[in-house]
Formats: structure tokens, sequence, C-alpha cells
């Protein structure tokens, strides 16, 4: 039999650890809540508006929302260099907006992801939350297993600086989403599943969403990705759609889309 000091200490312990989950089933049930108010401001569809001019003028802001590519920034050796957005943008007021940052790396002078790329890298992102209607950042990397380690790193730093009410989104290679679920527990809010330009996994993954399993993590089940030239695979239904076109926005074409997308969901 246990001694009483020994007991006490058992006890003691047993304490702890039930506080201990207690907590951090608090802390999880806190995130999860902050994540929902934050993704609940979001329209159920997302116009992506890469570099080019584009007059969005004719979208209804209380249905559709708009992320548009704001800076691109290119990693190479110990540079950061920072590409800003210069082309037009034409947006009725009050437009729910996502600022969407494309990072890129080098692939002759590869960059050594040292300090001082973190902190430029950060900067240079972090001022984007001073553009009006802006409520979230969406940051598009299709980092390489060697440049996982970075992004996470720039990730959290990021999460950390941003105001709790601030989104923070990424675009996610549909494989990550599937097989490769590196992301599962990264600080953000969504993982959007880029279901068009999925390359030599195409067939592979085509198949996977004809059987209607649906993506592997929680963060990868609250959008996907689509594009406007691309036939379309099965889509869950009850999920925001980011829609990614191939040439200006129209406003058929945005009609045209969105009936495609609603006869791929009842299939």
């Amino acid at each position: 039999m246990l001694s009483n000091k020994k007991f006490l200490i058992v006890f003691l312990l047993t304490i702890a650890i039930v506080w201990l989950c207690a907590c951090l089933s608090t802390e999880k049930s806190d995130d999860r809540a902050k994540n929902f108010d934050r993704l609940s401001k979001l329209p159920r569809v997302m116009l992506w508006a890469w570099e080019r001019p584009e007059n969005l003028k004719f979208i209804n802001p209380s249905t559709t929302g708009v992320a548009f590519l704001a800076k691109t920034i290119l990693l190479k050796a110990e540079e950061v260099n920072i590409h800003p957005r210069l082309q037009p943008l034409e947006l009725p007021e009050n437009t729910i907006q996502l600022a969407v940052v494309r990072i890129e790396t080098d692939r002759y002078q590869l960059p050594k992801f040292s300090t001082s790329q973190m902190d430029k890298t950060l900067a240079a992102i972090n001022s984007l939350t001073k553009l009006h209607n802006v409520i979230g950042l969406q940051i598009d990397f299709d980092a390489k297993v060697s440049e996982r380690e970075f992004y996470r790193e720039l990730l959290t730093k990021l999460r950390n600086m941003l105001p709790s009410n601030f989104l923070l989104s990424i675009t996610a290679l549909a494989s990550w989403t599937i097989y490769d679920n590196w992301i599962k527990d990264l600080p953000v809010d969504e993982a959007i599943p880029m279901l068009f330009r999925m390359g030599v996994e195409k067939k592979e993954m085509l198949n996977y969403l004809a059987s209607k399993k649906d993506f592997t993590s929680e963060i990868c089940r609250q959008s996907f990705g689509i594009a406007t030239d691309e036939e379309l695979p099965f889509l869950p239904k009850g999920r925001r759609i980011y829609i990614f076109a191939a040439q200006s926005w129209t406003a058929e074409l945005l009609n045209s889309v969105l009936d495609k997308v609603e006869k791929c969901q009842t299939r």
C-alpha cells in the first residue's frame, strides 16, 4: 500500500494533470471560437484578383468578396525582393477583402532563410493590415519540404503579430489536404485546397474527390479553390468557394462558373 506521503504526491499530480487538461481544452475551445468568428466575416464566394487590371464593381458585396494579390515576395540567397501590386482594382464600397501575398523562392540562388529574411518578410506582410476593408491575410506559398520549417515559423510569428480579430488564411496544394497533411496544426483559420493546376497528382486527386471522401484536417474543410478554365471535380456543399479566373472577371463569367459549381454539388 502507498504511504500517506506517496498517496498525497500521487493525488496532487492527478489534480495537476486534470487541471492542465482542462486548461488545454478551454484554450482549444477559445481558439475554435475565435477561428469561427474570423471566418464568419467572409462571404460564401471569394474571387481571386491576380496581377492584372480588374473591374469588379458588378459584384454584390453582401454575397461576394475579393482576395487580391497585394504583394509578391521573392526570397533569393540573402535577399528579400518585394513587388507590390501595380495593376488597378475597382470594387464596390464595403467589399470584404483579403490581401494575398505570393511567396516564391529562387531556384538558382536558394534562400538562406536567415533571421533577416524572416524579419523583412514579416514586416512586408504585416504592413498590409492597414489597408482599407482588408479583414485578413492570405499567404500563397507552394513550400517544398525543405522550406516548410521556415513557412511554419513565418505563420506562427505572423499569427502572433496580427490583431486577434484578423483572419489568417493560406492556399494549400491538394496533396497537403489529403495524404501529405503536414499543415494540420498550422496556426491559420483556413487552408484552401487548390483543386486546379494539380500537375502530376491530378488524376489521383480527382479520383479521391470523386469517391466523395473529405479532406483530412479541419482547417481544410472550410473552403476550396477552383478555376474558371478547368473541369470541376466533385465539390462538397456548404463551404466557401475561392475562384481563380484565367481571364479578366465579368458578371457573365462569374454567373457561369457558379452555375457549374451548383451542378457539381448536386450530381
